[in-house]
Order: C-alpha cells, then structure tokens, then sequence
C-alpha cells in the first residue's frame, strides 16, 4: 500500500516542481510578503519628521531643540516663524509633529513653576500619533531629569520606570515575523491541497486515478503529504530567514515548534482537500482557498487582537486553526514558552485536523462515484 502511496506522492511533487507557475506560487508570494512584512509593515517609527517653532530662542529653549535634534527617533524638515505656518506644516504631511516653544519658556522655566511645551500632532493616523507622542514624552522627560539635577532641585517624588519583559526593544517585527511563519505556510498548504484534486478533473487525468490500484483513502493520503511536505519545507525556511536574516529571538523547543507545526499542516491540509473535492476546475479551487484564507488570516489574532473582537466573533475564531498556531509561534520565539503552557493550543489543531481529514475523506469518496 504503502509503495502505492509513495508513487502518488513522487508524481504529485514532480506535476508541481516542473509547472513553471507551480514553481512561481511556491517560491515568488513567500518571499515577497516576507519583504514587505520584514522592512515595510511595521508600526515602528524611525524618523519622526517634526517642525520647530520657538517663539523664546533662550539657552533652555535652545538646548531642548538641541536634544530632538540629536535623537535618532526625530528629523527636523522645518524651522516654523509664525503661527500660520503650524496648520500648512500639518496639513501638507511634512510635519507629523509640530514642537511649539512660548516665548516665556526660560522665563517660567526658571521661575519654579514649569514650563509648557505646545506638542500639536497629527492626529489622522492614531497609532502612529500616540506613538510620536511617547517618543517626545521621552525625550522631554530626560530634558528635565537633567535641568533639575544641574539646579539643584529635587526630582519628582514618584518617578515611572518601564521596561517590556519581551520584546525589549518594542521591535514591532518581532511580533510580525513569527506570525508570517503561520500566515504564508498556511498560503502555500492551502493552494497546494486546494488545486490538487481540481487540477487532475481540469486535465482529465482523474478518471486515470480511478482504474489504477489505489483506493480512496490512498489517493487521499497521496494528496495530502505533497502539501505537508511542501508545507513543512516552506516554514523552515521561512523561520531560518527569521532567525539569520531579521534576528529575531528563538527561545523556545524546535521539537514542540515542529510539533505545532505538524498539527497545523493537518487542519490547513484537511480544509484544502474539501475545497478540492468540490472544486472541478483549479479557478474554482483557487477562489475556494482564497475564501478560506482571508478570513481565516483577519480571525486569527495576526493583525488585531481577538479579545477586541465583537463576542460572536471570537466564538467562530475557535474553529481558525491558524489562531492557535499563531500563540505556538510568537510564544516560543519571543517567551520561550515550554509544551506545558502551550498544550491547550495544541489539541484544538488535533480536533480540527481530525475532523477535517475525515469530512474531506468522505466528501472525496462522494465525489468519485
């Protein structure tokens, strides 16, 4: 049986790696989004443009200007002289930050009773505006630990000190990156299942697989491990990438990662071989991967968190095998979590899978007599 099965397997990865466009879909997407998710979606801000309109030109003024323009999280792109250049600055995108300085900063400064710094932001994008924020929260708060102690004043009494327990760096790739692993295997898993049986109606050659030998259990079977294969090849590389290339930490068990790894290869394999036994030609199987995928990715917590979800919402996010890969993934790479934490996410990928596998067997059945 067995060498059956094996048979099936060598021709479906040669039907795959000798088809030009097979070879694309495999190699080109993964590599593609791997870019753009590594070096351009990120919500980190490297260089905040900001103008600077200081109204005071004192030494204390002076010196705040000096400390954003020496930080590497800012880049001044304009010098504003009056009021009416603040809305243009904003307006025209090439400010996100406008620092405005009183012409009584030094005055009031040195009076005792502070001194306000004006931080008009634009405000169309929320993240990025609360993120800016911070960073010039941050460097203001060093401008007056440093004013004190050369004065002789005693620091505030309460002082907030924060540090991230993962992710040190707040490097917002390092929560994207291992969450690609899950997205792009479960791409590739889904159109490599999804087009296999419709590729063989579309070509006529499925009537070949019904005089031969192989029952339909083996037939299933010989489907499936050409997109575990391909599935558990596309993940390694694409989490060596990860680790060499982008640096991102792998502080958990490869052993409980390939374990993951495995189980989800199921479920994705089972749901691609239901739309392909459904499916008679390979458009129809590629809309059906398509209609599976984007949901499947948007519920999965990739993006936006599943708790802030509506309620009904959340309970169909449990039949997503991807949201339970997910916390596999960025636990073991970021926390270095062990199987014991991770096991409750383990067995709903078993459940899917199971129940996948045998409803895409009994629809493969129905559709072959």
């Amino acid at each position: 049986m067995w060498a059956r099965i094996l048979a099936l397997v060598w021709k479906e990865l040669l039907t795959l790696l000798k088809d030009p466009r097979a070879r694309f879909v495999l190699i080109v997407p993964p590599i593609v989004q791997l870019v753009v998710f590594g070096y351009a979606a990120t919500y980190d801000l490297k260089h905040v443009p900001y103008a600077l309109y200081d109204e005071d030109r004192g030494a204390d003024a002076r010196r705040l200007a000096a400390m954003f323009r020496g930080s590497e999280r800012f880049r001044e792109v304009e010098e504003i002289a009056s009021a009416n250049e603040v809305a243009p600055a904003i307006d025209g995108r090439r400010a996100l930050v406008v620092l405005h300085i009183g012409p009584q900063f030094e005055r009031e400064l040195r009076s005792g009773k502070g001194a306000p710094l004006q931080v008009i932001v634009d405000g169309r994008n929320s993240n990025t505006a609360l993120i800016a924020f911070n960073y010039v929260r941050s460097v203001v708060e060093r401008f007056n630990d440093e004013w004190t102690a050369e004065h002789g004043l005693p620091p505030p009494p309460v002082r907030l000190e924060t540090r991230a327990w993962f992710n040190a760096n707040l490097d917002s790739s390092w929560f994207f990156l291992p969450g690609l692993v899950g997205v792009l295997t479960l791409l590739i898993t889904m159109l490599v299942s999804a087009l296999s049986v419709a590729r063989e109606r579309e070509q006529g050659t499925f009537d070949q697989l019904l005089v031969t030998p192989l029952g339909p259990a083996e037939i299933l079977v010989g489907k499936a491990l050409p997109g575990f294969l391909i599935g558990l090849a596309e993940a390694s590389a694409i989490t060596a990438i990860a680790i060499l290339w982008f640096r991102v930490p792998m502080l958990g068990s490869v052993a409980t990662l390939y374990g993951g790894l495995a189980l989800f290869l199921l479920s994705a394999i089972g749901v691609g071989l239901m739309i392909s036994s459904l499916a008679v030609t390979q458009q129809q199987g590629l809309l059906g991967a398509f209609l599976f995928m984007v949901p499947a990715m948007l519920l999965s917590g990739f993006a936006t968190p599943i708790a802030n979800m509506p309620a009904p919402v959340q309970w169909i996010t449990y039949l997503d095998p991807l949201r339970y890969f997910l916390v596999i993934l960025r636990r073991l790479f970021l926390e270095g979590a062990p199987f014991s934490i991770l096991a409750p996410q383990f067995w709903p990928m078993a459940l899917i899978g199971a129940a996948s596998l045998a409803l895409a067997g009994w629809m493969f059945r129905h559709r072959m007599y």
